[in-house]
């Protein structure tokens, strides 16, 4: 295999038709020291392909999704030589003539500070399974600076989820205790509250939330109590409005540990209950807007209104859900496109359920207008995938972002005909 050398491969950054291709896991490339190198991160530009996917039937549809096309020239990089030629290989049986590897990854470009790199930066708190497991078991793990942390597995009204298979160690959270069961906003601050501290949790303490993904099914009466992931997010958020200082996601939720071999349990883990949660709640008001506030973006230009939602939602094809009766989208609302419908987020998830490359992110909401300069409020039907967008703004570190937290659902009890569909003009 064709090989490049560091200052050759300089020389190439950012040029057309150049494109650098990092096979390592997905954590590494957002900036986890996982071969315990100098510096975090990517080669400036580079695309995320782990090595892992290669064994998935659709790979090359995966490749093709992220604009690498047989005429582009590939540089291939990672830890281990071995996977790199392996990756190399199936491109090359694949058509892709112009393939080289880079092989001084961690000797060379690591090691000068004068390389480019780039990172997420809030990459610390978005985790893997090996990460977990390493502080389950040792009490202690890379980038973790506390001595107290609780692992929280998250569904909706669903606790068989939970005794099906959980992360040794974990808790169960309800949504429902987090969010109205009617309205599916927030609770009251002293609700939330108690039922942080029914569960142990402080400000202070280290929460670290996943879900299982288990396929949803829009007829089923309940289709959220199949979508894990998306309930952590949304539990995440709510703590992190609360006051939490310290939340992470696994990254890929509870598919992430399966993935790796590790063992579950369907052993119940005792709640063990505080009298403090250490802050007056809301600590982080700003993260959810109102009604009104929906408004007031609408009628900003340096503010968005992004609807989270599938474009037959947006259009009003469908509502999402059976129990929104109305469908269409709020006027001047900016387009976010979740995926295929209420339950499923596959336009910001890779195959494997872990958050898609954020800069694969960053540039689709620039094509749409949501830039980090602006003040972003993500909305979906009730919550949910808003806070998953939320989730990918925070961990790139953007500043102004907040989810209205009444949605299209609010909305379209509230607004009368106030609303649009169809395809925008």
């Amino acid at each position: 295999m064709n090989k490049i050398k560091t200052e050759e491969l300089y020389k190439e950054l950012n040029k057309p038709g150049v494109k650098i291709i990092d096979i390592r896991p997905v954590e590494a490339y957002n900036g986890w020291r996982l071969c315990g190198e100098k510096r975090g991160g990517h080669i400036e530009g580079a695309k995320s392909l782990p090595a892992k996917w290669a064994d998935y039937i659709d790979w090359i549809e995966i490749v093709r999704s992220k604009g690498i096309e047989n005429g582009d020239s590939l540089i291939i990089y990672g830890y281990d030589e071995s996977e790199t030629e392996k990756v190399a290989g199936l491109f090359k049986k694949t058509g892709y003539d112009n393939v080289r590897v880079y092989r001084d990854f961690l000797d060379e470009w690591i090691k000068d500070e004068k390389l480019p790199m780039e990172r997420l930066k809030r990459y610390k708190n978005l985790i893997s399974a090996g990460w977990l497991k390493e502080l389950i078991e040792k009490g202690d793990a890379p980038e973790y600076e506390n001595d107290k942390y609780i692992v929280c597995h998250a569904h909706y009204r669903n606790p068989g989820d939970y005794q099906k298979g959980h992360i040794p160690g974990a808790i169960d959270i309800d949504t429902n205790v987090l969010e109205e069961p009617k309205s599916w906003n927030r609770r009251n601050p002293q609700e939330i509250e108690k039922a942080l501290i029914d569960r142990g949790i402080t400000a202070d303490t280290t929460v670290i939330l996943y879900g299982r993904f288990s396929y949803p099914d829009s007829s089923d009466p309940f289709p959220g109590s199949s979508a894990g992931q998306l309930g952590a997010m949304r539990a995440a958020l709510i703590m992190l409005y609360a006051g939490v200082k310290d939340i992470r996601i696994l990254n890929g939720g509870l598919q992430s540990w399966l993935d790796k071999g590790f063992s579950t349990s369907s052993d119940e883990v005792k709640k063990e209950p505080i009298k403090d949660f250490g802050l007056n709640i809301p600590a982080r008001p700003e993260y959810f807007i109102n009604m009104q506030e929906a408004k007031n973006y609408l009628q900003s230009p340096d503010k968005n209104l992004v609807s989270v939602r599938s474009w037959p939602e947006y259009t009003g094809e469908v509502s999402g859900y059976n129990y929104i009766e109305k469908k269409g989208r709020i006027p001047g609302s900016v387009f976010g496109n979740c995926g295929s419908d209420a339950y499923h987020m596959e336009n910001y998830r890779n195959l494997d359920h872990t958050m898609r490359e954020y800069h694969e992110v960053e540039e689709i909401w620039k094509k749409a207008g949501i830039t980090p300069d602006k003040k972003n409020a993500f909305y979906c039907g009730t919550g949910w995938r808003g806070s998953e967008a939320f989730f990918n703004a925070w961990f790139m570190g953007w500043p102004d972002i907040s989810v209205f937290d009444g949605g299209w659902y609010q909305w379209s009890m509230e607004e009368g005909d106030n609303y649009e569909t169809g395809v925008p003009e």
